[in-house]
């Protein structure tokens, strides 16, 4: 014990050496219990009494509802406004007129009201996980147990703010629920309505994907980029998936320019880095990837 003065000294002057502290004197960035705590108001917000210990109060419904969007407003404005901070700090973006609360005022106020269209998407994702999944009893099981769902509910919120701009959030929302349920979706991947992903743990889907609609994926998917140079930020990297594909466990599909055709099926641990034309079958069989074109 009687070095630890020694210890601290040292580790107080790698602060100065190394940096990795959080705007010491100014500024913090988003703060990660903030954002959970923020999520799980949100998950209250749009499945209402499903995350409560005690029965919801139907009568008073809309009181309940008030009093968490204000509380939940509150704390969104706070962290937006420090992602906005950081971004002008960086020379990244403007606040505009009224400052940076105003702008992060203005975000929330935008999210609120987008909010109950990204409940309508949630309900055509329960309603494809309940039809593609046998073992599924009920919508209600589908909402209190299934990672798939948990991930593209987060996603949905994340990819709200990613496309607003707002920094450092959207990737703290989906490294959250990515930590849960091992499903790494990037908030900036474009996904159609009636999504669903069976089993989910190691999916992998990046920041340039595009998915249609009713899309389904199983287990250890990656839909990736063929490269991960840092000077393709900002090109397309990563696949375009078109409507009613199904890709099975383990396929690894990789590049910007490759499309998987609508009505198409790829089968497990297939690696793709070309297109596939609509309605394909792709398949590993021996060894070898097999391809079988769809009766018309």
């Amino acid at each position: 014990m009687r070095r630890l003065g020694k210890s601290i000294e040292a580790l107080v002057n790698s602060y100065g050496s190394y940096g990795l502290v959080n705007h010491s004197g100014g500024d913090n960035l988003p703060s990660r219990e903030s954002i959970e705590d923020i999520l799980y108001g949100l998950d209250e917000l749009i499945f209402p009494g499903f995350r409560e210990n005690k029965g919801l109060d139907h009568d008073n419904l809309q009181l309940i509802t008030a009093e968490r969007v204000y509380h939940i407003a509150r704390e969104l404005v706070r962290e937006v406004e420090k992602s906005i901070v950081f971004s002008f700090r960086k020379g990244i973006t403007s606040c505009g007129y009224g400052g940076c609360h105003a702008a992060a005022e203005l975000i929330v106020d935008d999210f609120f009201d987008e909010l109950p269209k990204i409940r309508g998407a949630l309900a055509l994702d329960m309603q494809a996980a309940f039809r593609g999944d046998p073992a599924a009893k009920s919508l209600e099981e589908v909402i209190v147990s299934y990672p798939g769902f948990d991930a593209i509910t987060v996603h949905r919120l994340a990819h709200f703010f990613w496309v607003r701009g707002v920094p450092l959030i959207p990737r703290m929302m989906s490294e959250l629920v990515h930590g849960r349920t091992g499903i790494d979706i990037h908030p900036g991947a474009e996904i159609g309505e009636s999504f669903f992903i069976d089993h989910g743990t190691g999916v992998v889907i990046g920041e340039t994907t595009v998915i249609g609609k009713n899309v389904k994926l199983y287990q250890g998917v990656t839909l990736g980029a063929l490269s991960v140079k840092k000077e393709e930020a900002g090109k397309k990297r990563h696949p375009t998936i078109e409507d009613d594909v199904t890709i099975y466990a383990g396929a690894t599909i990789l590049g910007g320019e490759t499309v998987i055709g609508r009505g198409s099926t790829i089968g497990g641990n297939v690696w793709l880095t070309a297109s596939v034309p609509p309605d394909t079958t792709i398949y590993t069989r021996a060894g070898d990837q097999t391809v079988k074109l769809k009766a018309g």
